[in-house]
């Protein structure tokens, strides 16, 4: 039997503790350059040369295989000297194991029902490589699960590498709920998502890493050289960030809840939060975000989130309000008042925000709530009414924390908000409308 030995120093050290993983769905995603997509090409040729693994490798367009994942491979081929181990065919790209026979076939995803018909001449496919899977639908997703069949001794994988884009992005929909900012590494289960960045890369050159690192494009730059995934210019908040709240959480004695009502096209949208006054940090905690709601649904589902807290609801819904606190819910309209859209962004654009790992549809908001442009690209100071079902939710929870706007009379001044002891008010010396300011 053929024996082997590949030196350690041929690899990035953090991607060392994944040569041998065996967990279902694998992520590898994060800046360019990270040494992600040829770590995975060492692996593949590894594993090809042990002789019990074949791989089904893939990318959204057939014709930018070859210049990609394809190339990436031959390339560690070359680089550790075992070319007569293998045979490479171009057409169709495989790349096969002269030792033991088994294979590298890639594919595009241009017509996804094609991949159906493709196999191994040994075995079956224990892995399948997508690279920049960003690239994909959730349909290709799918039925690319599906192409992990058949009896092997191995356990079979799902391998994704990519950089990521937009927040909005369905693949950070259904992997990252549990994902937090700043984090390297999650193991949940069957998936396991790696973070890596140039600063991983040993193999760069100088001018390699100076390219990346005067980027002046913000987001170009975290995407691209720290990994991040990201929001498009124009968006309204960038100071937020995801944590998981579960222990902060447990320190706070006071929340504020907020409700934006919907049904068909708009989801129901329900908040818990807490303001850290001394810090200026609001915390986003739990999240209600559904469609097609009757005021009866909403009630069940709000009871068990709130109990008996009260919810600052969208006024502009009397009725809804009325027949939630005929149910047993603590609704109150919140007091909104002229400008109270604009005044309310521009409180929470004064804060830190911290969202819990549990509300993607709020990070989903926060990521692509924009300003509007004019034909001429040009910001307006008028953010698009879209994407802001929870964040209006906020507003409604947080317009009593807010400090708030008095009409007062030309000979009475008008005085801030006292929140030290805002409770201890005289009311009476402050006539007028209270507004979110």
């Amino acid at each position: 039997m053929a024996t082997f030995e590949i030196h350690t120093k041929m690899f990035n050290p953090v991607y060392l503790p994944y040569l041998n993983d065996e967990t279902r769905n694998q992520i590898f995603f994060g800046g360019s350059s990270s040494g992600k997509s040829k770590f995975i090409a060492q692996r593949c040729v590894l594993d090809l040369m042990k002789g019990d693994r074949n791989y089904l490798i893939t990318r959204k367009v057939a014709s930018t295989i070859a210049a990609s994942c394809f190339n990436e491979v031959q390339k560690v081929i070359n680089e550790w000297g075992v070319d007569k181990w293998f045979t490479v065919i171009k057409s169709p790209p495989t790349i096969t194991c002269n030792k033991n026979g088994m294979q590298a076939v890639f594919v595009g995803l241009d017509d996804v029902e094609k991949v159906k018909s493709i196999t191994p001449v040994k075995g079956v496919f224990t892995d399948i490589w997508e690279e920049e899977a960003t690239e994909n639908e959730p349909a290709d997703d799918n039925q690319l699960d599906k192409r992990l069949r058949g009896y092997s001794k191995v356990k079979k994988r799902r391998i994704k590498s990519f950089n990521p884009i937009l927040l909005s992005h369905w693949l950070h929909e259904k992997y990252f709920k549990k994902w937090v900012d700043d984090s390297k590494v999650l193991r949940d289960g069957n998936l396991l998502i790696v973070h890596t960045t140039y600063k991983d890369n040993k193999f760069l050159m100088s001018d390699d890493i100076a390219a990346l690192e005067n980027v002046t494009d913000k987001y170009w730059y975290d995407v691209y050289s720290l990994g991040k995934w990201g929001s498009l210019g124009g968006v309204i908040f960038k100071n937020w960030k995801v944590e998981d709240c579960s222990e902060v959480r447990k320190k706070f004695d006071r929340f504020s809840n907020g409700l934006d009502f919907g049904f068909a096209s708009d989801p129901a949208a329900g908040v818990r939060t807490h303001w850290d006054r001394k810090r200026g940090i609001v915390y986003i905690l739990d999240e209600l975000y559904e469609r097609g709601l009757t005021n009866d649904d909403l009630a069940k589902l709000l009871k068990p989130m709130f109990g008996g807290e009260a919810i600052y609801c969208d006024s502009a819904d009397p009725k809804s309000i009325q027949e939630l606190a005929e149910r047993g819910i603590c609704a109150v309209g919140a007091e909104k008042g002229k400008d109270s859209v604009r005044h309310g962004i521009q409180w929470l654009q004064q804060m830190d925000i911290v969202i819990d790992v549990g509300c993607p549809s709020a990070q989903k908001e926060f990521s692509a709530y924009k300003w509007e442009e004019s034909k001429d690209g040009i910001t307006l100071p008028k953010p698009v009414d879209r994407n802001n079902h929870l964040i209006d939710a906020i507003r409604y929870a947080l317009s009593t924390e807010m400090h708030y706007i008095r009409e007062a009379s030309p000979k009475e001044p008008t005085k801030p908000r006292d929140y030290d002891n805002y409770k201890e008010l005289n009311t009476d010396d402050y006539k007028g409308s209270w507004m979110t300011g």
